[in-house]
């Protein structure tokens, strides 16, 4: 490849540098979004679940089968219970919500950085592309001095390729 083509390529390649969307994100972030990415993460989790599923079942077994006077939580009502229940959704709502929010500002970073990869793409291919028809030509224009013409030479190659894969495809 010449320096001209070589030069356009880095030229592409300068002007929209590879990055890491992930990185650039976290590292803009506030310690209290960290926090909020941190719970969305892991509230959203089977293990979560499960650990509330647990704390229930023991809180609500306790407060039912327990004798009388070691029950904390009258089991008719579970006041206590569905206070601390009400508490815990109250508090993460608004922590889910913001951590969704920061992970979708990564999302828009993602998908912004996706698109200069593709266009950078785009150039590249279109660079190589020029070149190839530039080389195309000088091959033509090879051709055509020595006096074979482009037909008999599409033919032979042809020849070529199918002995190739003739050679290439042996019967057992």
């Amino acid at each position: 490849m010449t320096d001209h083509w070589k030069g356009w390529l880095r030229q592409i390649r300068e002007e929209r540098p590879l990055k890491n969307t992930y990185a650039e994100t976290m590292n803009a972030l506030s310690g209290l979004d960290r926090l909020a990415v941190w719970i969305t993460e892991h509230v959203g989790t089977m293990g979560f679940f499960i650990v509330v599923f647990v704390w229930t079942i023991c809180w609500l077994s306790w407060n039912f089968l327990a004798p009388a006077r070691l029950q904390f939580d009258p089991p008719t009502a579970f006041v206590f219970w569905l206070f601390i229940s009400n508490m815990i959704q109250l508090f993460l709502m608004p922590l889910i919500m913001v951590g969704q929010n920061v992970q979708g500002k990564h999302a828009e970073a993602r998908a912004e950085h996706d698109l200069d990869v593709n266009v950078k793409a785009e150039q590249e291919i279109e660079v190589i592309l020029n070149h190839l028809e530039r080389q195309n030509d000088l091959l033509i224009a090879m051709l055509e001095k020595q006096g074979i013409k482009i037909e008999e030479a599409l033919q032979l190659a042809e020849q070529r390729r199918q002995l190739a894969a003739a050679s290439a495809v042996k019967p057992r």
